[in-house]
């Protein structure tokens, strides 16, 4: 795919909002408008999960699938890049495979990508899988009063079910090189154990744009 000119959206959480970088210049979708010329759409929200699940943080709680509406018709491409808010703060239930709705993970994974074709059927829906963090193993996540999954247990989901509507997956969990648990990257790229610094999205800039440039 030739990038430059291209509308591109980015549906995210803290991390594509920015959180951990020295400002707006710095995010991923920003640094690959500079380098390729596109116009980045950055539809970032901190702490927004997947799934929907009631509570009391109005910003917070607008899951992904109720934010569909936002998403431009006439982007050219959307990069999906959410679950670690699922894994960490979020009570929803995993669900089954036959869920299509937006109240377990799994269903609300079909109803996002099902809307998102929906909405843009002209568009190039690429997922990204969330990045390593230090909690990783624990099912508990952050606040979770009963264990769940660890966080690869999310990773593998959003794959599968990003695999039945055939779209590309870029597999930071797999590819991003920052494992936050190695102390020497820890400090050079997730300071904090979960958010990319500056360099951290500049990597994921670079490998996002090198991916999108395969399609």
């Amino acid at each position: 795919m030739e990038l430059t000119g291209k509308k591109i959206v980015f549906l995210g959480d803290s991390i594509t909002e920015g959180h951990g970088t020295t400002g707006k210049s710095a995010r991923f979708p920003e640094l690959i408008a500079k380098n390729e010329g596109i116009l980045a759409v950055n539809l970032g929200i901190g702490g927004t999960r997947i799934a929907k699940q009631p509570g009391d943080d109005e910003r917070k709680d607008r899951d992904y699938c109720s934010r569909v509406g936002s998403v431009d018709p006439d982007a050219d491409v959307i990069v999906v890049f959410g679950g670690t808010n699922d894994f960490g703060h979020g009570f929803a239930p995993i669900g089954s495979p036959e869920d299509r709705d937006e109240n377990t993970f799994i269903g609300a994974l079909h109803l996002l990508f099902s809307s998102l074709i929906s909405r843009c059927p002209n568009a190039v829906i690429v997922v990204m899988t969330p990045l390593h963090r230090l909690n990783e193993d624990d099912p508990h996540g952050d606040v979770k009063p009963e264990a769940v999954l660890p966080l690869s247990g999310y990773v593998s989901l959003i794959r599968e079910i990003a695999a039945y509507y055939s779209l590309p997956v870029l597999d930071l969990w797999s590819v991003s090189g920052m494992q936050p648990k190695i102390p020497v990257i820890r400090e050079r790229y997730m300071p904090d154990g979960l958010h990319p610094n500056d360099r951290g999205h500049e990597r994921i800039a670079s490998l996002l744009a090198g991916f999108l440039k395969t399609l």
